[in-house]
């Protein structure tokens, strides 16, 4: 199972090449990221982001010492964005409160106390945070989100209605303990899930639509 797991990842390496994923410039534009990202397209977080640039406001102090009304007209294409921007300011007040801003110090923390300290933050929920914790902090934490679960669910290697630790301990038991692999892979999935393994999937042009005859997509095969 685990040379399976690994070749369905080399096969996507293969086809689409390495995602450079996450597309920021530091650590703390990736963190703003994880958050505008929920519930849109990475089209409109850009767009958000660049706003926040444009503003000098892609930064833990200078949010820090906003009010949310300053900079949540600002991300409003990245939608619910005054919710969004509440988060945001949940994020910076805990990072200074628990940290004094040193982010060397937070990333220093042990990854499980970090992900528990993460997710009492309100709002953000547990692919937010271990997005946080593998492409802001470098720490070995897969991601799910839900193409994960589209895919694999399809494939037959995990139920439909698994839930995200069921999920997440899968792929952390079946790969190696690789900060790049649960990185690149998690990227290569969204890509997947994005471009061809969609709702609707074009399963023709799918490059895992069968690794032999015991690992194949159930869904893809079953298609006439």
């Amino acid at each position: 199972m685990e040379d399976m797991i690994l070749e369905i990842y080399r096969r996507l390496l293969f086809e689409y090449g390495h995602r450079n994923w996450w597309p920021a410039k530091t650590p703390f534009e990736v963190i703003i990221g994880a958050i505008l990202t929920q519930n849109v397209s990475w089209k409109n977080v850009r767009t958000a982001i660049n706003n926040l640039k444009s503003e000098g406001l892609l930064d833990f102090e200078r949010l820090h010492q906003s009010e949310v009304d300053t900079f949540a007209l600002l991300i409003r294409s990245s939608r619910y964005y005054n919710q969004k921007a509440k988060k945001i300011k949940r994020f910076i007040d805990f990072f200074y409160d628990e940290y004094e801003g040193n982010f060397q110090e937070m990333i220093q923390e042990e990854t499980l106390a970090l992900r528990s300290k993460l997710l009492n933050i309100n709002g953000l929920g547990e692919e937010t945070v271990d997005s946080i914790l593998l492409y802001a902090c470098n720490k070995p934490v897969f991601v799910v989100d839900a193409y994960t679960k589209r895919i694999f669910s399809r494939y037959g290697l995990i139920t439909q209605d698994a839930k995200y630790k069921e999920i997440q301990n899968f792929f952390m038991r079946k790969l190696p303990h690789e900060i790049g692999i649960y990185n690149d892979f998690h990227a290569q999935l969204v890509h997947l899930g994005n471009e061809i393994c969609k709702t609707h999937p074009n399963c023709n042009a799918c490059p895992i639509l069968q690794i032999n005859s015991k690992f194949y997509c159930h869904y893809g095969n079953k298609k006439p």
